[in-house]
């Protein structure tokens, strides 16, 4: 579910070749109802159908919508992105409280209420800076300003806007930065971004060109760790080479995946496909798991394994003439076919036991 960009069209057409089944669902056509009678999610007019896996994304413009979303299927469907990982993750200010939370490093970063306040701080900060604003993509609404009279433009231009801004420590890397893509528990994929000429962002979008990199153990770890904070299973997690080691400057729940699959030469859309489907199996098996518990429950049986007696009232199975016994029954004896069973029966009662 998406906004069809490139890349989630990549990743559409690399799980056609694990699931059954995949549609492509464009966010813009998905509606949320909400009423007395409970959340319902329409797509072009009617009731979204249940789906096993649903991967969501888009840009911070829809991040309520996809929390909405998500929230309505998350219990009975697999989905690797948690419906308030959209509002963290398309927000710079909470991403970089879920990171300070989790111990994650970063850059000093400062938020500010009012412009003056903003000012007392430039007084005190060391040059330069970068000016953020919490939402934003590929770069964009990130300001560099080398002195205080630049900051202080800046400034004057952003009251305009009348949106809430973050000041950062600037870390010199001569413009360049790490893009690693995340996958679960694993950094599947990392290049080396440099910026172009005389630009800050090294962002692909923004011109910078990417060569791929092996990130070491505690690279890897923090990148991992910046994915959970957020609360993401697939993000990409931007990271600055500094003197007190690598340092997260940014989380991305919908990256871009042309830029580093060609720098990389690996198929990123094909691992993040194989993943939502093992991911989708191991779901689905804990569903009926949880299923067959409530099961046990609901006709009054323990759980399977236990040595106390166990009773169920059910209707006979006979085919032909022979009675099959249900298959509860098998969890809880845990006969084996290679064993000898001694059956004892008269009219009305039956009984079996380990010979």
């Amino acid at each position: 579910m998406s906004l069809g960009s490139k890349s989630s069209l990549m990743t559409a057409e690399a799980m056609k070749k694990c699931f059954d089944t995949v549609d492509a669902i464009d966010l813009k056509n998905v509606e949320v109802s909400l009423g007395s009678k409970g959340l319902s999610i329409l797509y072009d007019g009617k009731s979204l159908q249940k789906y096993d896996c649903i991967y969501a994304k888009g840009s911070f413009r829809y991040a309520p919508l996809l929390m909405s979303i998500t929230t309505a299927f998350y219990n009975n469907t697999y989905m690797p992105i948690k419906p308030n990982t959209f509002t963290i993750g398309h927000d710079k200010l909470l991403t970089h409280l879920a990171l300070q939370y989790y111990k994650v490093p970063m850059p000093n970063t400062y938020v500010v209420s009012t412009i003056d306040a903003a000012k007392k701080i430039l007084e005190q900060v060391k040059y330069p800076i970068i000016l953020k604003f919490p939402q934003g993509t590929q770069g964009k609404g990130v300001m560099f300003a080398d002195s205080f009279a630049a900051a202080s433009s800046m400034l004057d231009a952003i009251e305009t806007l009348k949106q809430p801004f973050l000041i950062q420590e600037y870390i010199e890397t001569e413009g360049s930065d790490i893009r690693a893509i995340v996958v679960g528990d694993k950094v599947i994929a990392a290049m080396k971004r440099k910026a172009a000429g005389e630009e800050k962002r090294a962002n692909i979008h923004a011109g910078g060109k990417g060569e791929p990199i092996v990130l070491d153990a505690h690279t890897r770890k923090i990148a991992v760790n910046t994915a959970r904070s957020i609360g993401a299973e697939i993000c990409a997690v931007d990271i600055l080479e500094t003197a007190k080691g690598p340092a997260v400057i940014e989380a991305n729940i919908s990256p871009g995946l042309q830029g580093i699959t060609a720098t990389t030469k690996i198929d990123v859309a094909d691992k993040i496909a194989k993943y939502l489907y093992e991911k989708t199996k191991e779901f689905s098996e804990k569903g009926k798991k949880t299923e067959t518990s409530k099961m046990f429950t609901d006709l009054g049986v323990g759980a399977a394994g236990k040595d106390e007696e166990q009773q169920i009232v059910t209707n006979l199975d006979f085919r032909s003439e022979r009675i099959l016994l249900p298959k509860i029954i098998s969890n809880i004896t845990k006969f084996d076919e290679e064993e000898d069973v001694v059956i004892k029966a008269r009219k009305g009662k039956v009984s079996l036991e380990k010979y």
